[in-house]
């Protein structure tokens, strides 16, 4: 019994150098390798809905910056400004991810409404602006949650750069609701 637990602990920590060396194969995948777990479509058209969500959020969140005006908003002006840059940065590497994993980004302006979890916003006044981008950030948190939960572990460098994101919407959210108080 004592030998049978020493070969069960030993096979265990072993990898599977077989498949390791498999990975230099098919060249042409990248970063895709024949162990990859995830449905890869699936998971390239989840990121460019997440990509549309962004670039609408991007283009909010600018439209807010320039259109807000008077005195007393100039820290609003620079939160909306900030959160743009940020979400900018959130579709470029959701844009890397689908390179990756062998997909095209998907940057038509003609259908990114359509395609987007959030909607775009034009609001004149400065409290509907900032109630626009707080539901914007609890729609994305809530469609990165659930992409999150899908992919589970059958993808881990996207979901982790999926977690990644979603705290930082979570903070964007919370900006938006201190700044409505």
């Amino acid at each position: 019994m004592h030998a049978s637990k020493k070969t069960l602990e030993t096979t265990s920590s072993e990898i599977d150098t077989a498949a390791i060396r498999a990975a230099a194969k098919n060249m042409d995948d990248g970063a895709v390798t024949a162990g990859y777990q995830g449905n890869r479509q699936q998971v390239i058209d989840m990121l460019n809905g997440a990509l549309a969500t962004e670039l609408v959020c991007v283009l909010r969140y600018k439209r807010h910056y320039y259109t807000a005006s008077g005195l007393q908003n100039g820290s609003i002006k620079a939160e909306f400004l900030e959160h743009a840059m940020e979400e900018q940065g959130h579709a470029d590497q959701i844009a890397e991810r689908i390179v990756q994993l062998n997909g095209e980004p998907d940057f038509n302006p003609g259908t990114l409404v359509q395609r987007s979890h959030a909607e775009y916003d034009d609001a004149g006044d400065v409290k509907s602006m900032i109630k626009a981008n707080l539901i914007a950030e609890r729609v994305a948190i809530e469609a990165y949650r659930q992409m999150i939960e899908r992919i589970g572990d059958s993808d881990p460098t996207t979901r982790h750069m999926l977690v990644g994101i979603m705290a930082k919407e979570e903070e964007h959210a919370d900006d938006m609701r201190d700044l409505l108080a």
